[in-house]
């Protein structure tokens, strides 16, 4: 399973119905995360340039993808980002891959 972090925005028309009917949207995300084979980890909200966040895992890319499109194109959303997070250990076994492998910097010799 690999974790994934989104970052969203709301709409103005989000936070109308939201003041007018409040509701743990996390009854509404859990199932739809579970529904692609992954667990919710966390629901947060901000305030600032990001609304809230959402942690979740998801058995592979391809079903994060998924999810973030459907809720993408609920329209309650001027932004959703999705960032794929890397355990330490997988962070680790990365670097140990570089070695060896050759890199020019653009504008380099």
């Amino acid at each position: 399973m690999g974790t994934y972090l989104v970052a969203f925005r709301q709409t103005a028309d989000t936070w109308a119905r939201l003041i007018a009917n409040p509701e743990d949207r996390r009854k509404t995300v859990a199932p739809l995360i579970e529904a692609a084979g992954g667990r919710l980890d966390g629901y947060w909200y901000a305030f600032g340039e990001t609304d809230g966040y959402v942690l979740f895992q998801a058995p592979d890319d391809v079903a994060a993808a998924a999810l973030a499109a459907l809720v993408a194109a609920s329209g309650a959303f001027a932004s959703v980002t999705t960032t794929k997070l890397l355990t330490v250990e997988e962070t680790m076994d990365a670097l140990g891959r570089v070695s060896g492998i050759g890199y020019r910097a653009p504008g380099g010799a």
